[in-house]
């Protein structure tokens, strides 16, 4: 690539695009971020000598580009398939991936050691965090920026601004500046300058000055001073989407000293009209028309999903009680929460990339006698989890926290697998940890969730559609805290689920009656507290529990049933059935429980087996 011309680049950048369009069309994936960095992308590798240069995309939705450049072309048309490549940055896929990501706001802090590292290790390579405007709104964007100025580390931070919020400088005197103070004659002059006044009083005098008249020239956008107070050396911003002019800024940026940051803007969805008509959409838009932008319906009849039933239910329950506020990290559209936000504006609050700010501003509305329900996915609450501890539990403080995308997730891989909030979350004291098995359980678990008896709550449920049962419109029932459901009666074998998956556990304890067995099944619904009763049931009537969740099977409801039943000396075996002790990748939901062994088929065979 680095032998191309500028004429033979611009038409690799335009050859990308037209891939990546064409791949995603098919194996639906985040295409509009990737789009508005193909240019960054490209420029960067012909700029800086990857890998041995490090380049650290925050996130990693807008690193298609990369991937493909890097050797992947081929290995793209399985990206986020079962045995493909990972829809993120991944350190074990590629030695061009200099640091995994897929959470938000992480590239500064880890871009920030490795540049430590290189300087300890006396190395002179290239460390550049690639970070978009949305994870900028994240909190340990600010520490990672904090610490990068007092180090004063050489570290590249690129702030790619695809949503033009920021000021956008544009005046030939702003242009003449940007050139000025990248080139290389300047910087070097600059820097002796500096050194041969010392740290004196005539030194910071002129340094003064120096701003000032810059300042006099062209007044600064809020976002070049907020960098420059924290001692980041602040340029731009440029087009992102100027190849040109991208090669000319960083070729000139790579060799100057300390922190600096360079502002880019660019067009999420570039280069494809409806992407960049409907950006939120074309985020991640499912199967489409690659040349028409249609995009395929999803065929569900009526079933709804979960975040929709989510939605509307809260809605709902906000209109009857004044009290409950709606907060959600960036998260309305994703979790359901926009369908309250367009009706009560007023009451809900979408905080930005901001997961235990969430928890702990939900909590603080709590203590002045609101009712949050605070919806978190669940792999982003891993964040929030001091909060919940310290903030909310602690305290007794009433808050809902809605956990959406539990258990397997399905495409998006490691990074978003919500499968270990039972386990983290179940040792906190005063804690109700509740899944429902159906929309309708959803529904009536959000109800019941604003009674006395319900202290700090977490409610989780999965990514996608539910089982088709009718909920909608539908009167509300209360649910007692820690109660479970018995599903069926049976002997020498009892299955205890909780959460949607207990359905596929019910058609294999059908699968077992039809097979002359019958099976004891109770749907828990409560993790914490657990029905206590419902598990002397199992255990006097078996002499096998099998568990089932869709979590990690360490510390979940099979540790929490195989604790109780150990402290009691009751002598039955526990079979677990969910997530097992190591990090699950990318598939379809399916075929992850299939190769965790809890599908239908799996189940049906664990409890053969124990029958025997």
């Amino acid at each position: 690539m680095k032998k191309l011309s500028r004429k033979e680049l611009l038409q690799l950048c335009d050859e990308i695009r037209e891939y990546l369009i064409d791949c995603c069309s098919k194996n639906p994936g985040h295409l509009g971020a990737s789009l508005g960095t193909v240019e960054l992308c490209v420029a960067l590798h012909y700029v800086f000598d990857t890998p041995k240069d490090k380049i650290i995309f925050d996130v990693g939705h807008q690193a298609y580009a990369h991937k493909i450049i890097t050797g992947r072309r081929e290995a793209f048309l399985r990206n986020r398939k079962f045995d493909g490549i990972s829809g993120f940055p991944k350190r074990s896929e590629s030695e061009y991936d200099a640091f995994g990501t897929g959470h938000a706001s992480t590239s500064i802090s880890a871009a920030l050691g490795m540049a430590v590292a290189a300087k300890y290790e006396g190395s002179n390579e290239h460390v550049i965090a690639v970070i978009g405007d949305g994870a900028m709104t994240g909190g340990l964007a600010y520490e990672g920026l904090n610490n990068a100025g007092s180090l004063k580390t050489n570290l590249l931070i690129i702030l790619n601004d695809n949503q033009i919020s920021i000021d956008k400088n544009t005046t030939s005197m702003h242009n003449y500046l940007v050139k000025l103070t990248t080139d290389k004659y300047y910087n070097k002059f600059k820097e002796n300058v500096w050194t041969k006044l010392g740290k004196t009083k005539f030194r910071k005098w002129l340094q003064t000055m120096v701003k000032n008249l810059k300042r006099t020239l062209i007044k600064p956008s809020e976002t070049a001073t907020l960098f420059d107070s924290l001692g980041i050396r602040y340029f731009g911003p440029i087009d992102g989407n100027n190849l040109n002019q991208l090669i000319f800024a960083l070729d000139r940026l790579k060799d100057i000293k300390g922190p600096k940051l360079l502002h880019i803007i660019t067009v999420k969805g570039k280069g494809f009209k409806p992407a960049e008509l409907s950006q939120t959409v074309w985020h991640a838009p499912g199967y489409f028309d690659p040349i028409t932008g249609e995009l395929e319906p999803k065929n569900h009849g009526n079933i709804w999903r979960y975040q929709d039933v989510f939605g509307e239910t809260l809605l709902e329950l906000a209109m009857r009680n004044p009290k409950i506020i709606g907060v959600t990290p960036a998260m309305a559209t994703g979790c359901g929460m926009n369908i309250m936000m367009k009706k009560m504006p007023e009451r809900v609050f979408d905080v930005g990339i901001e997961e235990l700010h969430a928890v702990t501003f939900s909590a603080g509305l709590a203590a002045e006698g609101l009712l949050p329900y605070c919806n978190i996915y669940s792999s982003f609450m891993q964040r929030g989890f001091d909060g919940v501890i310290h903030d909310t539990a602690l305290q007794n403080l009433k808050v809902v926290f809605c956990l959406d995308r539990s258990g397997l997730v399905g495409e998006d891989g490691a990074t978003h697998h919500g499968v270990f909030d039972m386990a983290f979350f179940r040792p906190i004291p005063d804690l109700v940890i509740a899944s429902p098995y159906d929309e309708r359980e959803l529904r009536n678990m959000l109800f019941s969730a604003s009674m006395p008896e319900w202290k700090t709550t977490i409610i989780r449920y999965p990514r996608g559609y539910g089982e088709g049962v009718s909920w909608k419109g539908e009167p509300f029932s209360s649910i007692e805290v820690g109660k479970a459901r018995k599903m069926s009666d049976g002997k020498g074998v009892a299955l205890l689920s909780i959460g949607p998956i207990g359905n596929k556990g019910a058609k294999a304890v059908s699968m077992a009656r039809e097979a002359g067995f019958n099976v004891m099944h109770y749907d828990m619904r409560f993790l914490k507290p657990i029905d206590t009763m419902a598990i002397e049931d199992a255990a006097a009537n078996a002499k096998t529990i099998v568990t089932l969740e869709d979590g990690t099977v360490l510390g979940g409801l099979h540790g929490a049933v195989a604790e109780y039943l150990a402290d009691r000396n009751l002598d039955c075996k526990v079979i677990p059935l969910g997530v097992p002790d190591k990090f699950i990748g990318q598939g379809s939901q399916e075929e992850l429980y299939t190769y965790c062994q809890y599908n239908t088929e799996d189940i049906f065979h664990t409890i053969l087996s124990a029958l025997k």
